[in-house]
């Protein structure tokens, strides 16, 4: 008998990077994750949002629960990596507005 997760949850090179996603779908178990973990939506708000069936739901979250250093270490990377784009990225407004202060 095939393991139910596997019905569920696939990897797959080149698709969302990577990550382990809902089958047949570009919905993270990191995303899903962070609707329920973060956003505090209930697994029935979540498959309802996002077309998704409660074993779909339920096999992301168990699947997050079974690897959850993993993918948290890779969402604090994601965040991180966005920090610092933001950080480094220049606003054409604070440009335009530092450029008009040092006249």
């Amino acid at each position: 008998m095939p393991a139910v997760l596997d019905q569920h949850i696939e990897i797959t090179p080149g698709v969302c990077g990577g990550k382990p996603r809902i089958a047949g779908h570009r919905i993270t178990v990191q995303n899903v994750a962070f609707w329920h973990e973060r956003e505090g939506k209930t697994v029935d708000e979540i498959a309802t949002e996002y077309d998704l069936s409660l074993g779909d739901v339920h096999a992301a979250l168990a699947y997050y629960y079974d690897h959850k250093d993993e993918v948290d270490r890779r969402t604090a990377e994601g965040e991180a990596y966005a920090e610092r784009a933001r950080a480094e990225a220049s606003s054409p407004l604070k440009q335009k507005l530092g450029d008009q202060a040092s006249q």
